[in-house]
């Protein structure tokens, strides 16, 4: 994204986007190190790419990285990259983020899932300004300015042992607060008219026409999902609606109508799994919540001497889909806001989701 580009969707007109605005102005021209904190889906790469942007490394590489989406055992040589040989199907020297990011940014997105073992290595990086890839011996020199984000209370997360306190501090310099969309709806025209053009430039030859009324309309609705949820309801808007001017009755539909689907999907789906166990009707059982039905599944005992070849794995499988599509359909899609819900890790939601091939775009 070009600097204007991202100074289009930063300046906008509340307070706390204003206050972001100056901060980022502040200490872009710095080398100092930027922590960005804020919701999923509230901005925060848009304000790491400003902070490159309007810096003397513009030119230079920006590099992102999510920490919570890269497994463990691969992070390290994602970061660092590797020496030809350094273990097993290691072929050929592999240039690292670290080297690729070098005269420019490093973004490290979700920093708070980082693991511990990790934060110790990038502590000494920060220190000493270099690092080796994973296998070798040759110091090679951290060119870089580094921005970290994350969703997490950072200060709550080392409190509980989960996050250095001394990495804390280190990357906790200057701090960018953002808020969610629900906090600042003020905002929402704007980015409305900002996500539209966007949209165009993406393909969309006929975009929906939002009249006041839908944008009143959105400014009333609930945004967990911050930014990222506000673009899906304006995509689903234009494939909808092309062409067409719509109101707060379009919106309402919009906004509503995934939900209730998706809630239907969900109870089918655990309905189907569990079926046959509980000593209730299925039509009695759909009139219950999921905990409620659960617990009333009393008779296990006799399902399983009735029950002929039973795979615990797969059954409890299908009954962990069943809430993650779920889950995920309730925010549109932001992992992290389902894992709230799930009561669940992010990593721990995002490894599910891969095991079972789960997508972002069937919520």
């Amino acid at each position: 994204m070009t600097r204007d580009e991202v100074l289009r969707y930063l300046d906008l007109p509340s307070p706390s986007m204003r206050e972001a605005l100056d901060l980022i102005t502040r200490v872009a021209s710095t080398q100092t190190t930027v922590f960005i904190n804020g919701p999923s889906g509230s901005g925060k790469e848009f304000v790491a790419r400003a902070v490159h942007a309007f810096s003397a490394r513009a030119s230079g590489a920006f590099v992102a990285v999510n920490c919570g989406a890269i497994p463990r055992e691969l992070l390290e040589s994602e970061l660092f990259g590797s020496e030809k040989g350094a273990f097993t199907g290691s072929v050929k020297t592999r240039v690292g983020l670290l080297e690729s990011a070098a005269g420019g940014t490093l973004f490290l997105d979700e920093i708070g899932d980082m693991p511990l073992d990790m934060q110790v290595k990038l502590l000494r990086v920060l220190e000493e300004r270099s690092f080796t890839r994973v296998g070798g011996a040759q110091a090679i020199k951290a060119d870089i300015r580094l921005v970290c984000a994350t969703h997490r209370n950072l200060q709550a997360r080392v409190d509980e042992g989960h996050f250095r306190e001394d990495l804390f501090y280190r990357i906790n310099v200057f701090p960018v607060t953002l808020d969610g969309l629900d906090e600042r709806r003020e905002d929402i025209p704007r980015l409305v008219e900002l996500i539209l053009k966007r949209l165009r430039s993406q393909g969309f030859s006929d975009l929906a026409r939002p009249r006041p009324a839908a944008v009143t309309a959105l400014q009333g609705a609930d945004w967990p999902g911050n930014i990222r949820q506000l673009r899906n309801v304006l995509e689903r808007a234009c494939v909808l609606y092309p062409g067409q001017e719509i109101g707060a009755d379009e919106i309402e539909r919009i906004t509503h109508r995934r939900k209730i689907a998706e809630r239907q999907e969900e109870t089918q789906a655990l309905l189907a799994s569990l079926e046959g166990i509980a000593p209730i009707s299925r039509e009695s059982a759909e009139t219950l919540g999921a905990h409620e039905f659960l617990a009333r599944s009393e008779d296990v005992g006799a399902f399983l001497r009735n029950a002929g070849e039973f795979n615990f794995r797969d059954h409890m499988a299908q009954v962990e889909m069943a809430f993650i599509r779920g889950a995920l359909g309730e925010v549109d899609g932001s992992v992290s806001a389902a894992a709230r819900m799930l009561g669940l890790q992010r990593t721990t939601l995002i490894e599910k989701m891969r095991k079972y091939e789960i997508q972002r775009e069937e919520a």
